[in-house]
């Protein structure tokens, strides 16, 4: 454990005029306040907050920094207030603690909306003062280490996913790799355990078969700068497994066919140097000229800087080289920390600022979301940095995310510029609207007054300002026909009970009923009962309880029949929010299994179409048509689920995977074999199962049939 000695040692290395006593009385306040409170490791509490702030001062940080690590869960897990933090420490460390403090103690209604707040909240104060998300990221970084302790596997999976798709992006985003790495390699251990360790058993195996030719390419790099008179350091590093992972599943290839899972680090002096290390390098073996790429001319916005060079080295095999000077190396892997040391206190200079605009662009994107997946969803869309350059006509270089379109960058120049583009052109030459942008392509746009964004824009734009702005003004228009549709349902029902519905409205009944189901305006709940989310005779029912005897009645004889017994959930397993004797069906285009996050999506006298939530579908659907479902679980029934793997072929093959099928419980409802002349084999089967762990479950036993590649999860196959 560590120990508060430890802790004033590191500091005192790197800082030797560092104030100690406000670390020394946040130490004895933390104490005293999480005195009797115990870790799931059996640890006393204060054992977590001494390892984060060890983990600053590694950092380097300033003491503010590392006072506020040792409070930062005192406001959540005590009775201490930030007005008391405030008084004993001062308005700066109050600031921090208060920024890093979740929202769990306040009612949300459900887990998805408290992360959305707890997250927003972090990104507005990350805004105001990076130290907030330092110690956040310290803080899950701990937690991560001691995930073991948690004894429920869906509940460190759960943990380990957010930790992917939200903590290790933010490291990555803030260049802090170190803290990136060991997130995501601890993360996919939980979230992918079968992955993990077939990885693991390979990059070992790989280990064996490789030092002698690390040191043969490392003995060759040395003898070159030498003779080029480059005093260097050069190291050779096997890959993360995360980072193995993600390349085989991009690029659909086996473990064996990755070849750079060993990379070459050469650190010099200067910049020149540096290029004249890889000159070096490249009239020794041959570059691939597609894989040079030059981080230092043109830096990543989180100031990564380095050339990165692939070429064919001994015995053909391609070899990664990264090369840089021993500033950059350091500011790799302690990015924005780097440039908020003691030194600095609370002070950012004007260039790291500016390299840190995308945290602005983050608080401005996401400030008017109200759904917390949509919200969720954008916040990981903007924190994967994945980066390209484009160039406008007069020269401008801009920056969008890999895989961006000429809508994008349309909305990038401005937001009517992106609704009114029908169309552009790259290099001079008219390409569709969907065209994948690359580095150094000149964009030109072509607008047309009056056009508006089309629904099928949604289904290939990558940046959250696009997304966000045609989503906008389609669900204008779209609320715009409910509310017409919705008002004429609503006056020909409250005519037949001879009620005048425009009268009530300017009684003021209406607007009593909004406000009973929690809308801003009368307008809005007129809206939803286009949308279909609420009936004419529940807004009835409320303006007029007295008729309501009568209302059920009515009501009864305008359901559709086919919305009778099949949509009771004990029919479906799926629960609809808000609506009862509602038809229920699933679709097609995803088969959604229990398990799977879920939303459902309403169409006006058809019930209620049950997707999966990361649906291509969904995309192109209005959102407020959609609501919320969820899985019913006093429920148990099959559904199907089709798998698709890819084999070498073998005889006895079909019947080893029916049996791996069969003895986990799933029946196989068809099967198709697709065999190529190569010896390839492609096999499609649709299975009956109970839900997505159990289909997970019957993938990973897939995998480890002798001579399957792969198997993924698909569309129905017909």
């Amino acid at each position: 454990m560590i120990r508060i000695t430890d802790i004033l040692d590191t500091i005192s290395e790197y800082n030797p005029d560092a104030d100690l006593d406000i670390i020394d009385r946040a130490y004895v306040y933390s104490a005293r306040v999480h005195e009797g409170q115990v870790r799931l490791s059996g640890e006393p509490y204060l054992s977590h907050p001494l390892e984060v702030a060890q983990i600053l001062a590694d950092m380097r940080l300033d003491v503010e920094s590392i006072a506020a690590a040792l409070l930062h869960d005192v406001i959540e897990d005590t009775p201490a207030t930030k007005e008391d933090i405030q008084d004993l420490f001062g308005p700066g460390v109050a600031h921090i603690v208060e920024g890093v403090t979740k929202l769990s103690a306040l009612p949300f209604s459900n887990k998805a909306a408290q992360q959305a707040e707890s997250l927003r909240k972090m990104i507005l104060a990350m805004a105001d003062d990076i130290r907030v998300v330092l110690i956040k990221l310290a803080d899950r970084l701990h937690n991560m280490r001691t995930l073991k302790y948690h004894k429920k596997p869906e509940k460190q999976a759960a943990i380990a996913q957010e930790t992917l798709d939200i903590y290790a992006p933010i490291a990555a985003r803030l260049g802090i790799f170190w803290v990136k790495n060991e997130l995501e390699e601890i993360a996919f251990f939980y979230t992918l355990p079968d992955e993990y360790e077939h990885i693991d058993a390979m990059v070992n195996r790989a280990k064996d078969e490789k030092e002698d030719y690390i040191k043969e390419v490392s003995t060759s790099l040395h003898y070159k700068m030498e003779e080029m008179e480059l005093p260097c350091d050069i190291k050779g590093r096997y890959k993360q497994h995360y980072s193995i992972y993600q390349k085989m599943i991009s690029q659909n290839l086996d473990f064996d066919e990755v070849y750079d899972i060993i990379a070459f680090r050469i650190i010099l002096d200067t910049v020149p140097q540096c290029y004249a290390a890889m000159g070096a390098i490249h009239s020794m073996w041959k570059p691939i000229y597609y894989k040079i790429k030059d981080y230092i001319g043109n830096p990543k916005p989180n100031m990564y800087q380095s050339i990165h060079t692939t070429v064919i080295g001994p015995k053909g095999e391609r070899v990664e080289i990264q090369i840089r000077t021993r500033e950059m190396d350091r500011i790799a892997e302690s990015g924005i920390a780097a440039h908020w040391s003691y030194k600095e206190g609370t002070h950012i200079d004007e260039n790291t600022g500016e390299m840190f605009a995308w945290i602005r662009n983050l608080v401005e994107n996401q400030e008017n979301f109200n759904d917390p997946d949509e919200f969720l969803e954008n916040v990981r869309i903007d924190l994967y940095p994945d980066e390209i350059y484009v160039i406008t006509p007069a020269g401008e270089i801009k920056t969008l995310p890999r895989g961006a379109t000429p809508v994008d960058f349309a909305y990038l120049i401005h937001t009517e510029v992106g609704a009114e583009c029908t169309g552009a052109k790259v290099n001079g030459k008219i390409v569709p609207l969907a065209h994948e942008l690359k580095t150094g392509d000149t964009v030109e746009i072509i607008t047309t007054k009056g056009h508006t964004p089309s629904p099928d824009w949604l289904t290939f734009v990558k940046t959250v300002k696009a997304r966000t702005k045609i989503r906008g003004l389609i669900n204008a228009r779209e609320k715009e026909r409910s509310y017409s549709l919705g008002r004429e349902m609503c006056e020909k029902l409250f005519r037949k009970k001879n009620q005048n519905f425009n009268a009530l409205i300017k009684s003021g009944h209406i607007g009593e009923v909004a406000d009973t189901f929690g809308f801003k305006s009368v307008d809005d709940l007129i809206a939803h009962v286009g949308f279909g989310k609420l009936t004419p005779m529940q807004v009835l029912n409320k303006a007029l309880p007295n008729l309501e005897k009568e209302g059920k009645e009515e009501e009864e004889a305008i359901l559709p029949k086919s919305a009778g017994n099949r949509s009771k959930k004990s029919d479906t397993g799926i629960i609809v929010k808000g609506l009862n004797d509602v038809l229920v069906k699933f679709s097609k285009c995803c088969n959604p299994l229990p398990g799977d996050p879920i939303t459902g999506y309403i169409t006006q006298g058809q019930g209620v179409t049950i997707h999966r939530k990361n649906c291509i579908n969904v995309l192109k659907m209005s959102p407020e048509r959609l609501i919320d479902v969820q899985w019913s679980g006093e429920y148990h029934d099959s559904y199907p689920a089709s798998i698709r793997i890819k084999t070498d072929d073998r005889f006895g093959l079909l019947a080893d995977i029916a049996l791996v099928i069969t003895k986990n419980n799933a029946n196989i409802l068809n099967a198709k074999t697709d065999t190529s002349d190569t010896g390839v084999a492609m096999f499609y089967f649709t299975i009956m199962v109970e839900s997505s762990s159990q289909l997970r479950k019957i993938m990973s036993a897939l995998r480890r049939v002798k001579k399957v590649t792969e198997v993924k999860r698909v569309v129905r196959h017909e």
